[in-house]
């Protein structure tokens, strides 16, 4: 299929935004700028009031937890995951679980997010729900051990080996939930696995002064140092949070080239604190965005992380100058492709993977158009978007969803939360 957006302002990998054509055929974007001689496309986006972005990258959620949204709000850390948040997730069902990652993939992909981590609790179901609405997705089987984590490892890996390879969107990594939840000789195991098997590692470090106080009393270190020497710290790790940080945590994060998913609005709505993203980029660690799960955010909306990360950090140190808007959007882009390991994501360019996010610039709270990069992180709300694509396939055209059930989705997933007693 050939798609030709035609005369479109479009964000290019420099950060820079220029008005272009940008065809697109199979997969990949085919061109930048003349369009190639033959190319003859089927459908054809006019530019006009229009801008082109690389798909927004998630790094971040629990795209399950769409089912818990709102239903344990302004508790503290400990009693919000112990008290409310575990006991529900024990009593979902693997179908549960399927509808709540299809309502979470539909609100990501209206409001311009192509790929997200997904830590998951049930096989099969994610999978399959990212396969059928044609979202991209790095799937991580949340792992905690030892109680109960062997039967986790092999319910992953039945579920890698009967899926890799089948669908290029969708790809698996480990996931050990984090240093609390997993015994060093579980964690040891794990990245042992991950290295047998190439495969990445997801966990969630030092989100929270509990997990920090927890880990020096059991093992006399920081988190990431008792992830590093575990073998868990690498190129191919993507931790969660990292909010109570040394200056040495710092250091061997960069060292390790361990890549960082800040969840700025998670971390504040849970009180967990904010993490230190400008001194993570002053040590040349790559920084990506994610959401968390929609029980501790409330919203899978990338475009509203996006303002509170350039922020935020403005407002704590002082310094205007601390995550501009550039690097917001980098980290929502480029840096999340690099930390997925997602191959040609995460830019516009020729070669690269047509995962597209359209957005209509015709609006009120974007006009003028002085500095349209700076709209879309401080100004941008999602509900501008108006088509999104992944591997050159509308899954989003002219606001509508093209690969998913809306009205289906929404049955389901109220009826599962009656069930659950979390509506009436």
């Amino acid at each position: 299929m050939g798609v030709l957006f035609r005369g479109i302002r479009a964000l290019l990998p420099d950060m820079s935004i220029r008005e272009t054509d940008v065809c697109v055929e199979g997969e990949r974007i085919l061109s930048l700028g003349e369009i190639p001689e033959g190319f003859a496309p089927d459908t054809v986006v006019e530019g006009k009031d229009r801008l082109l972005l690389p798909g927004l990258v998630n790094a971040h959620t629990h795209t399950y937890m769409t089912m818990f949204r709102g239903c344990a709000d302004d508790l503290p850390f400990a009693e919000w995951l112990n008290g409310h948040i575990d006991p529900l997730e024990q009593r979902m069902t693997a179908e549960d679980c399927y509808w709540a990652t299809l309502l979470g993939n539909m609100e990501m992909i209206l409001n311009g997010t192509t790929a997200s981590v997904d830590m998951f609790i049930y096989t099969e179901t994610a999978s399959r729900a990212a396969e059928e609405c044609g979202f991209r997705t790095v799937l991580t089987r949340g792992l905690t051990g030892p109680e109960g984590g062997e039967r986790r490892l092999r319910e992953f890996f039945a579920e890698y080996e009967a899926r890799k390879g089948r669908c290029s969107r969708v790809t698996f990594a480990l996931g050990p939930h984090a240093p609390y939840s997993c015994s060093e000789a579980y964690l040891r195991q794990v990245a042992d696995l991950a290295k047998e098997h190439g495969l990445g590692l997801h966990i969630h470090v030092s989100e929270s002064q509990f997990e920090q106080t927890t880990v020096r009393e059991q093992y006399g270190c920081t988190p990431a140092e008792l992830l590093d020497r575990c073998g868990i710290l690498g190129e191919k790790t993507l931790a969660a949070h990292c909010v109570w940080l040394s200056e040495a945590d710092i250091a061997l994060l960069a060292e390790r080239g361990v890549s960082v998913a800040t969840n700025p609005v998670s971390n504040l709505k849970l009180g967990n604190g904010i993490a230190p993203v400008p001194r993570l980029l002053a040590a040349g660690v790559n920084v990506a965005l994610g959401t968390d799960g929609a029980a501790s955010n409330n919203a899978l909306n990338l475009f509203r992380e996006l303002s509170f990360v350039a922020l935020l950090h403005k407002g704590v140190t002082g310094d205007t100058t601390a995550v501009p808007a550039k690097e917001a959007l980098r980290m929502a882009t480029a840096n999340g492709a690099k930390a997925l390991g997602l191959e040609g994501c995460g830019e516009i360019r020729a070669g690269a993977k047509a995962d597209l996010t359209v957005l209509d610039i015709d609006k009120p709270w974007l006009r003028p158009h002085t500095d349209i990069l700076s709209s879309l992180v401080y100004c941008a709300r999602g509900d501008e978007v108006c088509d999104v694509m992944v591997d050159g396939r509308f899954l989003l055209r002219k606001g509508e969803l093209t690969t998913v059930d809306r009205e289906r989705v929404l049955f389901e997933v109220d009826r599962t939360c009656r069930r659950l007693g979390l509506i009436k």
